[in-house]
């Protein structure tokens, strides 16, 4: 029997990636590229939705929430806020908001760090979407419930804490009759830069993670820092794109190991998540999160498409 707050967690994941991906596609026209992207998406991601249900679904028992869960929720709601506030308020922007809250959670905060990571990127909206910290103080609080629910499924894929955070403002923008901000689709011309730079920004997440030990909030945040404070004085493209897709690749290198081991596997989940950034642009604009459910999104086929080479092969 499954437990019904797992079977919630587990279709929180997989529900919002699938708005992202329908609201991307509907964006663009229904144009091919992206048509063709998506019906790729969903046939590798299928592979790996499969393979995760038992894993992500089983429990020994109902589920008994613990003091635990409780602080984790409150983390969330608490690291929305404040980077909200770094963000909007202190003029630092959602990048360099985000992973400063990120780094100092990481560093001094170790406990707390991946709720707070994940409650940093609810404080991504634009003020445009919340006007109000009490509208994002309730996005916070329906992610923090939302982190606890999904705590076992799909552990250890890069980006599942955006997809968290983007659940939570969605939920809350639909209750409030939010607007989101105005975007439009980009050009696939612009893929030619947005991909290499999210291959960087993703293998030096896992550099920074993995071989330096730093752990994965701080290899993250430390991307975006660095992303956020340089990539915006780029003259010849917008740098707060450039920013926010090294940033959103960055959680493609938050992945575990048994999840997406070595460099090249990360490099290629990277590749994969600047396409989807290109390809989903107009969607949700405005709304925390969606850089990391993008980043969940190319990390979950990745893994998809690998499992599903390797049973081919096996054949």
């Amino acid at each position: 029997m499954y437990s019904p707050t797992r079977l919630a967690g587990y279709a929180v994941l997989l529900l919002t990636p699938g708005a992202l991906l329908a609201r991307g596609l509907l964006a663009t026209g229904l144009s091919a590229p992206v048509a063709g992207l998506e019906v790729g998406l969903l046939l590798t991601g299928g592979v790996a939705v499969v393979a995760e249900r038992e894993h992500a679904l089983e429990a020994p028992g109902s589920y008994e929430p613990e003091r635990e869960d409780l602080l984790d929720a409150l983390a969330v709601v608490v690291a929305a806020v404040v980077t909200y506030v770094l963000s909007v308020r202190a003029g630092l922007g959602p990048v360099v908001g985000s992973a400063l809250v990120g780094l100092l959670a990481g560093v001094f905060a170790t406990e707390i760090a991946v709720p707070a990571y994940c409650g940093s990127f609810v404080g991504m909206a634009s003020p445009t979407l919340f006007p109000s910290v009490g509208h994002l103080a309730l996005a916070g609080l329906l992610s923090g419930v939302a982190f606890v629910a999904a705590e076992r499924a799909f552990a250890g894929f890069g980006g599942k804490l955006g997809t968290l955070a983007l659940f939570g403002c969605a939920t809350t923008a639909v209750v409030t009759d939010a607007t989101y901000a105005a975007a439009g689709p980009f050009r696939w011309t612009s893929a030619a830069l947005v991909v290499p730079v999210a291959v960087v920004g993703a293998v030096g997440a896992v550099v920074l993670s993995v071989r330096l030990d730093m752990g994965a909030v701080v290899g993250s945040a430390l991307v975006g820092l660095l992303a956020g404070l340089v990539l915006p004085a780029v003259p010849f493209w917008p740098g707060e794109t450039l920013a926010a897709a090294a940033f959103c690749a960055s959680f493609v290198g938050m992945s575990s190991t048994d999840r997406l081991g070595g460099e090249g596997r990360v490099a290629l989940a990277g590749a994969v998540c600047g396409l989807v950034f290109v390809a989903v642009a107009a969607a949700f604009a405005g709304a925390g999160g969606k850089l990391g459910t993008i980043a969940f999104v190319s990390c979950v086929t990745t893994s998809g498409a690998e499992t599903a080479l390797s049973r081919t092969l096996r054949a």
